[in-house]
Formats: C-alpha cells, structure tokens, sequence
C-alpha cells in the first residue's frame, strides 16, 4: 500500500513529465505505438538531441522503458494503462472546459 508521500511522488512525477509540450507529443506518440527514437523524432520534427533529452526524463520519470530491438532501441510507455490514464485525462480536462458551471466565470475568469 502506498503511504500519502509516495502517492504525492507518483503524482508529481507525471506532472513533471506533463509540464513540457514536447514530452506530451512523445507521450501521445507511444500511446499510439512503440517507436524508434529517429523514427519519434521524424515524427515530431524535433532534432534526435532534444528528443533524447526528452525520453531521458520521461524514463526517469518511469513512464517510459526502453527494449532492446536489435541493434536498435525501441521506446513505449512502461504500462499500457498510462495510455488510458493519459486518454481519461484529456478527456476530463475538456469536459471540465466546457462546463463552465460557475456562475462568476465570465467575470472573474476563474473557471
């Protein structure tokens, strides 16, 4: 069982990960399907020294694993469930965006 600090940990580690657009895109990406790191970077139109910056964080962050291919290294989320986790997220940000039930929104701008 996890004690409250370690689930404070899990959570801010995937906010980490979430907080650069780019390590979004990789993420989406891999939700998608296991890729190469060239093939990722064609991909996403970044150079292959950002992404590698990118993947190395997002592995540090335990999200991402690395399985040797070959001589190649291939990259995938670390659970599947991740990509769900990513696709309830998403989702329940954009419901959460189109229901503006507070009534000071407009005015206040908070919501």
């Amino acid at each position: 069982m996890l004690t409250l600090a370690a689930d404070i940990e899990v959570l801010a580690r995937f906010g980490r990960a979430l907080a650069d657009p780019i390590r979004c895109r990789i993420l989406l990406a891999l939700r998608r399907a296991p890729a190469y790191p060239a093939d990722l970077a064609d991909t996403l139109e970044i150079s292959r020294t950002r992404l590698s910056n990118h993947l190395a964080c997002l592995r540090d962050c335990g999200l991402v694993v690395t399985v040797p291919h070959g001589r190649r290294t291939r990259y995938e989320l670390a659970d599947e469930r991740l990509g769900h986790a990513l696709d309830d997220l998403r989702a329940a940000v954009v419901a959460v965006e189109a229901d503006k039930t507070c009534p000071d929104a407009e005015e206040k701008g908070c919501c």
